[in-house]
C-alpha cells in the first residue's frame, strides 16, 4: 500500500500543510493557474517538448559522479552524486523555470516575474524567458545583490531586469514579498515564476512536478549502476526545491531520506535559516508550514552564510513530511559549509554551491554511521556564485 500519493489533495494540502491563503485580488489567477498546470500535464504534446528542451537546451539527463576521495578510500561508504551542476545556468533551477515558462505561454501571459536568492533561480527564469522572447524582472534584496554579483550580471546579460529590494533584511523574503505585490499590481498580463516549492497551492505541487526529473532520473541511473537503491539519500533544504525533486520518486521505496538546512551560527532567533527543525507551524507566502516567527507570529529573519538557504519558511510537503517521519531533518553550520567546501573542492575537483556544501557537510560529519551504505546526494549547484563569499572567507 502507498502511504503517500501522487497528489495528497487537489486542493493543495499535505496532511494539515499547504492550502491557498492569499490576497482575494489574487484568488482568480491562482486558480486559473491551477486548473492550466493541470492541464498541461496531462497533455503529451506539452510533456513531450518540455523533455525535448530539457535535453537541447539544459542538458538532460545529468549524470551520476562517484565521489570516491570524499567518502574516504577503506571507509565502506559508496557516496553518488546526482549532478544538477551540470545542468544550464548551472543549477536545477532550470527544470522549473523551462517547465513555468512554457506554461505562461501556454497561458499567454507575455511579462515574466521572478524572485531570487542566491540568483540561481533568478538566471535560470532570465534564460528561460529569452529562450522564448518574454520580459522579465527579477526582484532581489539588496543583501543578496551584493554578495551574490555574478549572477547579477548574468541576469542583465540575459536581458532581464533586476530589481533590489531595500525593504526589510533585503533577502530572499523580502524579494518574495515585492515580486507578489508585483503580481497584484500586473495580474492580468504577468506569470509569476517561484523559485522553490513554497507558497500557495499550486506552487508547491508545480514546482515538485518540474524537479522530479531529478528523483527519476537519478533512481534509475541507480539502479542500472548498483542493480538496486541507495540506502540514504541526501539534499539541501531551503524552501526545499531540490530535495522534492530528488525525494519524491522514493516516498515508497525503502530508503532514508536526509534533508539539511541551514544551521548558521547558533539556535536563537536571528541566527539560521532551519524552519524544520527550530521553527513552528504558521501561514506564510500563502501557505501553511513550518516557518520561523516569534511568540506574536511575526517573521523572524533568516541567517545562512548560504544566499540560498536564508529564507524563513520551508515548502509544505517537506513540513508534511517531517510530521510524518518519512523525513529526517538535520542541521549545518556556516562554518561546516565553509569546511566542507574546500575539502569537497581539493578531493573531488567539484565546486559545489554553498547550499550543497551544507548536505556534504552532514555526510562528513556522519562519516562513520555512514559506513557500509550506499549514499545519493544531490548536487544541486555549483559554486562559482559563491567566490565572493569563499575569498572573503580566506
Amino acid at each position: 500500500m502507498k502511504l503517500f500519493a501522487e497528489n495528497p489533495d487537489r486542493d493543495g494540502f499535505f496532511g494539515p500543510f499547504g492550502g491557498i491563503y492569499m490576497p482575494e485580488i489574487l484568488m482568480p489567477a491562482v486558480k486559473e493557474l491551477g486548473r492550466a498546470f493541470e492541464e498541461a500535464r496531462a497533455d503529451e504534446t506539452f510533456n513531450l517538448e518540455l523533455a525535448r528542451v530539457m535535453r537541447e537546451f539544459s542538458g538532460r539527463p545529468t549524470p551520476l559522479t562517484t565521489a570516491a576521495r570524499f567518502a574516504g578510500a577503506g571507509q565502506d561508504l559508496v557516496l553518488e552524486l546526482k549532478r544538477e551542476d551540470l545542468n544550464h545556468t548551472g543549477a536545477h533551477k532550470i527544470n522549473n523555470t523551462l517547465g513555468q515558462v512554457m506554461l505562461a505561454l501556454r497561458m499567454k501571459k507575455t511579462r515574466i516575474i521572478a524572485e531570487t536568492g542566491a540568483g540561481q533561480h533568478g538566471v535560470a527564469t532570465a534564460t528561460a524567458a529569452a529562450l522564448y522572447g518574454l520580459p522579465c524582472v527579477v526582484y532581489m534584496g539588496v543583501e543578496d545583490v551584493h554578495r551574490q554579483a555574478p549572477n547579477v550580471e548574468r541576469m542583465k546579460l540575459l536581458g532581464a531586469e533586476v530589481r533590489p529590494v531595500h525593504q526589510g533584511a533585503g533577502t530572499l523574503k523580502d524579494a518574495v514579498n515585492e515580486a507578489l505585490r508585483d503580481w497584484v499590481r500586473n495580474v492580468d498580463d504577468t506569470y509569476y515564476v517561484l523559485g522553490s516549492a513554497v507558497g500557495s497551492h499550486p506552487y508547491p505541487v508545480m514546482v515538485r512536478h518540474f524537479q522530479s526529473v531529478i528523483g527519476k532520473e537519478a533512481r534509475g541511473q541507480f539502479q542500472d549502476k548498483y542493480e538496486g537503491l541507495p540506502d540514504v539519500l541526501v539534499a539541501c533544504v531551503g524552501g526545499g526545491s531540490n530535495a522534492v525533486g530528488l525525494f519524491h520518486p522514493f516516498l515508497n521505496d525503502p530508503v532514508q531520506m536526509i534533508g539539511v538546512e541551514a544551521g548558521g551560527t547558533g539556535s536563537a532567533p536571528g541566527e539560521h535559516g532551519a524552519s524544520l527543525g527550530l521553527g513552528s507551524p504558521g501561514i506564510f507566502h500563502g501557505s501553511i508550514s513550518y516557518l520561523l516567527q516569534n511568540d506574536d507570529g511575526q517573521i523572524v529573519t533568516a541567517h545562512s552564510v548560504s544566499a540560498g538557504l536564508d529564507y524563513p519558511g520551508v515548502g509544505p510537503e517537506h513540513s508534511y513530511w517531517k510530521d510524518a517521519g518519512r523525513v529526517t531533518y538535520e542541521r549545518v553550520s556556516d562554518e561546516e559549509a565553509l569546511e566542507a567546501t574546500d575539502l569537497f573542492t581539493r578531493e573531488e575537483g567539484i565546486l559545489p554551491a554553498l547550499e550543497t556544501a551544507h548536505a556534504i557537510a552532514w555526510i562528513h560529519r556522519e562519516r562513520e554511521s555512514l559506513k557500509g551504505k550506499k549514499v545519493l546526494l544531490c548536487l544541486s549547484g555549483r559554486g562559482d556564485k559563491d567566490m565572493e563569499t569563499l575569498l572573503a572567507g580566506k
